[in-house]
């Protein structure tokens, strides 16, 4: 008997959960493999090198469970849902519509894909340890302004994009936007060497190049551009897919920097922190906080003594208020681009949806994954690379570790002794009952003695561990440690293995994926150890980058063009969910300690640089070999 109806296979219940769950082990296993071994090296290194625990543990663990949970659902839900949409609109595009609607769309696209990166929120959120006096201009750009700082980035993004579908249509070489925008930016960092506002926003400038591009805009913009490139036809179409994920790290750079020179205008310059709370310059004070309120919370901030700001009682973290704020941003994040992206191509292209059951699916999976995630982020990868950022320099120098102090009540002052050393330097001193026979010696500091209420609260010091101040072999373990973790994070994004697979695909199996990743990894370690070295010793940022990408624009202009795109590609899918948040709470914590002004920025822009130095170098070696190669075989004929 024929029927026209298709009869729909039936599975037991039993046996789809079995499937589904087996599913689920399998991409759980994936972020498994490639976050914790991270986690873990910071934890043994936090815990056997410096011989400090870990603080709130539990938290932290149940924090990195869940992004590696949100991981995930995240890129599942991408390329489930999102990213074949990308490909599709990529081949579709040129032929049912003309320029401007190609332009329109890479441009909100662009734009649309900056608001859904995870890093970006990573990024506004270190607004706080911005000092007002001391860099005016970034504690603007990162607090009231801090939206309009990534609609520009946002802008830069969407302007890239649609230069590189442009560029993908006319089949032009990526070499040209490189040796004129790359210049222009090291025109403006050179500019900031003279301007003490704009010289702090040099490192968040390039950071925001580097955070523009992870695991959705990467996989879109690919998908898009390959598909266009696909249509197009030409030789070599595949392989000039690559290029726009450089534009995208490029334009946002320039786009920070014209918005930093306009309210540049209108700032005052870095101040002491006395001249800050003058108040013959409270005009100027209020001219960088934004308000009289803004400037109580400022003052309540940076102003109270470390006994004030200790005796005030934490409130209990409500994990369902943070919950629903990291779903309500990751909504608010994802479903304008991808509703915008299903409005093109249903009421645009006018097709027919594709397997809408699996794309509806996959946004929703998209949206818990990414919330999933930043309620991860902020209770176990910022929580624990804060703490062996700030833990760090017990390495080289005495810190203290305010999350251990210990509060006494009833404290007599008369208890207090003296002594001194033979250079003539008095210390004070008190003993505290351990036990019923032991006594333990604490030094007696005079701020953190409350009088009025006979409270006295005791802030433990370590280090310096390897030696004395200034000793070398302290200073080697913190460059050999970012050099591991910038090693071992970047094996771990999924941006740059998604790269990777994209690129042995496209060169049929001679670009080997394990090659590039592991010179990228190289690189990055490379270039978060210089960033270690730039905090430790309190070097400018633009000591590094100019002479950095001179070198790089040098080795452009002589490497073949393939090379060229996957390069500086590969720099723009380093800096992703897992590297961001460990980099920046790394590089934000260590500064700290150093008393440096914010130089946890511009860590990241290093950890862009040295990777394309490390592809470069290694194309131009490879096609060396090849000429060799192939004028041994026309030799032999």
């Amino acid at each position: 008997m024929s029927s026209n109806k298709q009869e729909k296979l039936k599975i037991p219940l039993k046996q789809s959960m079995m499937m589904l769950l087996g599913f689920c082990k399998d991409k759980l296993k994936e972020q498994l493999v490639s976050v914790l071994p991270v986690v873990i090296y910071l934890i043994l290194f936090q815990s056997m090198i410096l011989g400090m625990p870990i603080y709130e543990a539990g938290v932290i663990s149940v924090g990195i469970g869940l992004v590696i949970l949100g991981l995930a659902f995240f890129l599942e839900g991408l390329f489930l849902g999102i990213m074949p949409l990308g490909e599709i609109l990529g081949i579709k595009l040129p032929l049912k519509s003309g320029l401007f609607t190609i332009i329109a769309f890479s441009f909100i696209l662009g734009f649309g894909a900056t608001y859904a990166e995870p890093s970006i929120a990573i990024l506004k959120a270190n607004g706080s340890f911005v000092k007002p006096w001391e860099a005016p201009l970034l504690f603007v750009m990162l607090n009231q302004k801090a939206e309009y700082l990534v609609a520009f980035v946002g802008i830069g993004v969407g302007i890239a994009v649609i230069a590189g579908m442009l560029r993908f249509m006319k089949s032009i070489s990526l070499k040209p936007f490189i040796l004129i925008v790359i210049p222009l930016l090291l025109l403006f960092t050179l500019w900031g060497v003279f301007d003490p506002n704009l010289l702090y926003i040099t490192g968040l400038a390039w950071d925001c190049g580097a955070v523009t591009t992870g695991p959705v805009t990467v996989p879109l913009v690919l998908a898009l551009g390959i598909g266009i490139c696909r249509t197009v036809g030409g030789e070599d179409s595949d392989s000039m897919g690559f290029g726009v994920v450089t534009l995208a790290s490029a334009f946002p750079i320039l786009a920070v920097y014209i918005f930093g020179a306009a309210l540049n205008m209108s700032l005052p310059a870095p101040m002491s922190q006395t001249d800050f709370f003058n108040p013959a310059n409270h005009e100027k004070a209020l001219q960088i906080v934004g308000s009289e309120e803004r400037f109580e919370a400022v003052t309540k901030q940076f102003t109270e003594t470390s006994i004030a700001a200790a005796d005030k009682v934490e409130e209990a973290i409500n994990l369902v208020n943070v919950a629903s704020v990291k779903f309500f941003e990751a909504a608010k994040a994802i479903l304008p681009l991808t509703i915008f992206i299903l409005l093109v191509f249903v009421v645009l292209l006018r097709e027919k949806l594709p397997k809408k059951d699996e794309i509806f699916l996959g946004i929703f999976i998209s949206i818990l994954g990414m919330g999933l995630f930043g309620i991860g982020m902020e209770y176990g990868l910022s929580k624990i690379g804060t703490q062996v950022g700030s833990r760090l320099p017990a390495s080289f120098s005495a810190i203290e570790l305010s999350d251990s102090q210990e509060t006494m009540h009833n404290f007599d002052k008369e208890i207090v002794q003296k002594s001194i050393t033979p250079d003539g330097e008095v210390n004070e001193f008190f003993f505290k009952k351990e036990g019923d026979n032991k006594y333990s010696q604490i030094p007696f500091v005079e701020k953190n003695y409350d009088e009025p209420r006979k409270i006295y609260r005791y802030i433990p010091q370590i280090g310096p561990i390897f030696g004395k101040n200034g000793g070398s072999g302290g200073y080697l373990i913190v460059i050999l440690f970012a050099f591991i973790m910038g090693f071992g994070a970047t094996l771990a994004e999924p941006a740059l293995n998604a790269l990777g697979m994209k690129v042995e695909e496209l060169s049929v199996g001679t670009f080997k994926k394990t090659t590039l990743i592991y010179a990228v990894a190289f690189g990055v370690g490379l270039g978060i150890a210089l960033g270690a070295v730039k905090i430790i010793w309190n070097i400018q940022i633009f000591w590094m980058l100019i002479p950095s990408y001179l070198i790089l624009l040098v080795l452009t202009a002589i490497s073949d063009e393939q090379y060229v795109n996957i390069g500086w590609d590969s720099a723009g899918v380093t800096t992703g969910p897992v590297t961001v948040p460990l980099v920046l709470a790394m590089g934000l914590g260590l500064g700290a300690r150093v008393e440096g002004v914010v130089e946890g920025f511009g860590i990241l822009s290093m950890a862009s640089a040295c990777p394309i130095l490390a592809v470069l170098l290694m194309g131009i070696s490879a096609s060396r070999k090849a000429k060799k190669m192939q004028n041994a075989t026309n030799g032999g004929r």
